[in-house]
């Protein structure tokens, strides 16, 4: 990730935070709509779940710049979310609803421009969650 795309991205997840709870509220509903059966996974008030979708990507955006410190957070959260019943291939349902939840919010600012900084930071992000610690790496 480059700093100008780190810096669209918390630019625009700026513009969405007003918006957190219809936000929320959209994101939740296109990620059933793509793949219902996700919906079993969402066992508690999906109301407070989605306050902590919020809180999560906040602080993930917010430490763009740390990833020494965000990347291992991450792959803790990827670690707890295999427990409720995540699957890779969730991760990819999950891109699209998010994509499309911030052109929902943002509208005309959703430019290609901070599409492509999203996929990339998403990409990144995602990558991550699905890494164990103990997993090897590339060089």
């Amino acid at each position: 990730m480059t700093n100008e795309e780190i810096l669209l991205v918390q630019r625009s997840w700026n513009q969405v935070l007003p918006l957190k709870e219809k936000a929320a509220e959209l994101f939740y509903r296109k990620l059933f709509e793509l793949d219902p059966g996700l919906r079993r996974l969402f066992t508690g008030d999906l109301e407070q779940q989605g306050t902590k979708l919020m809180q999560m990507i906040t602080a993930a955006v917010n430490s763009l710049n740390r990833l020494g410190v965000l990347l291992p957070v991450v792959r803790e959260l990827g670690r707890r979310h295999g427990t409720y019943g995540v699957r890779d291939e969730h991760y990819d349902t999950v891109a699209t609803a998010l994509l499309w939840t911030l052109e929902q919010g943002l509208g005309d600012d959703f430019t290609p421009a901070v599409k492509a900084a999203w996929i990339k930071v998403y990409g990144v992000l995602s990558q991550a969650m699905r890494m164990p610690d103990d997993a090897p790496r590339a060089a």
